[in-house]
Protein backbone atom coordinates (compact mmCIF):
# COMPACT_ATOMS: atom_id res chain seq x y z
CA UNK A 1 0.00 0.00 0.00
CA UNK A 2 1.01 3.57 -0.76
CA UNK A 3 0.29 6.59 0.69
CA UNK A 4 0.58 9.93 -1.24
CA UNK A 5 0.57 13.16 0.67
CA UNK A 6 2.70 15.78 2.00
CA UNK A 7 4.84 15.12 5.70
CA UNK A 8 3.88 18.49 7.07
CA UNK A 9 0.05 17.60 6.54
CA UNK A 10 -2.20 16.66 9.82
CA UNK A 11 -4.25 14.55 7.72
CA UNK A 12 -1.64 12.19 6.37
CA UNK A 13 0.07 11.93 9.66
CA UNK A 14 -3.37 10.86 11.08
CA UNK A 15 -3.62 8.31 7.85
CA UNK A 16 -0.24 7.03 8.00
CA UNK A 17 -0.74 6.28 11.96
CA UNK A 18 -3.56 4.22 11.04
CA UNK A 19 -1.87 2.22 8.39
CA UNK A 20 1.48 1.22 9.89
CA UNK A 21 2.86 -0.66 6.67
CA UNK A 22 2.02 1.98 4.34
CA UNK A 23 4.89 3.05 2.09
CA UNK A 24 4.83 7.24 2.23
CA UNK A 25 5.37 8.83 -0.38
CA UNK A 26 5.94 12.96 -0.10
CA UNK A 27 5.04 14.30 -3.20
CA UNK A 28 7.16 17.75 -2.26
CA UNK A 29 9.99 16.27 -2.01
CA UNK A 30 9.78 13.33 -4.82
CA UNK A 31 6.96 14.89 -7.25
CA UNK A 32 4.52 12.82 -9.04
CA UNK A 33 5.67 12.17 -13.01
CA UNK A 34 3.00 12.82 -15.49
CA UNK A 35 1.63 9.05 -16.19
CA UNK A 36 1.38 8.89 -12.25
CA UNK A 37 -0.50 12.41 -11.99
CA UNK A 38 -3.14 11.02 -15.08
CA UNK A 39 -3.79 7.88 -13.26
CA UNK A 40 -5.07 9.48 -9.99
CA UNK A 41 -6.72 12.28 -12.35
CA UNK A 42 -8.49 10.09 -14.34
CA UNK A 43 -9.87 7.75 -11.29
CA UNK A 44 -10.68 11.42 -9.49
CA UNK A 45 -11.69 14.29 -11.91
CA UNK A 46 -11.08 17.52 -10.80
CA UNK A 47 -11.48 16.40 -7.31
CA UNK A 48 -8.03 15.52 -7.25
CA UNK A 49 -6.95 19.68 -7.30
CA UNK A 50 -7.77 21.10 -3.98
CA UNK A 51 -9.26 24.20 -4.53
CA UNK A 52 -9.22 25.41 -1.11
CA UNK A 53 -5.80 25.01 -0.52
CA UNK A 54 -3.07 28.28 0.13
CA UNK A 55 -1.12 27.05 -3.04
CA UNK A 56 -4.77 27.52 -5.52
CA UNK A 57 -5.48 30.99 -3.73
CA UNK A 58 -2.09 32.72 -4.58
CA UNK A 59 -2.23 31.24 -8.52
CA UNK A 60 -3.46 33.85 -10.74
CA UNK A 61 -6.50 33.36 -13.10
CA UNK A 62 -4.44 31.83 -16.36
CA UNK A 63 -3.27 29.38 -13.51
CA UNK A 64 -6.32 28.23 -12.27
CA UNK A 65 -7.38 28.08 -15.93
CA UNK A 66 -4.99 25.83 -17.08
CA UNK A 67 -5.35 21.67 -17.21
CA UNK A 68 -5.46 20.38 -13.66
CA UNK A 69 -2.44 18.04 -15.35
CA UNK A 70 -0.36 20.78 -15.76
CA UNK A 71 -1.33 22.14 -12.72
CA UNK A 72 -0.53 19.36 -10.42
CA UNK A 73 2.66 19.42 -12.50
CA UNK A 74 3.89 23.01 -11.73
CA UNK A 75 2.57 23.08 -7.83
CA UNK A 76 2.66 19.08 -6.70
CA UNK A 77 0.91 20.65 -3.44
CA UNK A 78 -2.45 21.40 -4.81
CA UNK A 79 -3.05 17.70 -5.00
CA UNK A 80 -5.77 17.01 -2.08
CA UNK A 81 -4.21 14.42 0.37
CA UNK A 82 -4.10 11.81 0.90
CA UNK A 83 -3.67 9.77 -1.88
CA UNK A 84 -4.23 6.21 -1.04
CA UNK A 85 -3.53 3.38 -3.43
CA UNK A 86 -3.49 -0.28 -1.69
CA UNK A 87 -4.48 -1.71 -5.72
CA UNK A 88 -7.81 0.77 -5.57
CA UNK A 89 -7.12 4.35 -5.48
CA UNK A 90 -8.85 6.56 -2.63
CA UNK A 91 -8.84 9.90 -2.07
CA UNK A 92 -8.85 11.56 1.07
CA UNK A 93 -8.94 10.11 4.97
CA UNK A 94 -12.74 10.86 5.32
CA UNK A 95 -14.73 8.05 7.46
CA UNK A 96 -15.66 5.81 4.73
CA UNK A 97 -12.37 5.52 3.59
CA UNK A 98 -10.72 5.14 7.17
CA UNK A 99 -13.61 1.41 7.20
CA UNK A 100 -12.22 0.47 4.10
CA UNK A 101 -8.70 0.60 5.26
CA UNK A 102 -8.36 -0.15 9.06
Amino acid sequence: MKLYGIKTCDTCRKALKALPNAEFIDVRATPLDRSELARFLEVFGAALVNTRSTTWRGMSDAERAADPLEQLLAHPTLMKRPVIDNGTLHLGWGKDVQALLT
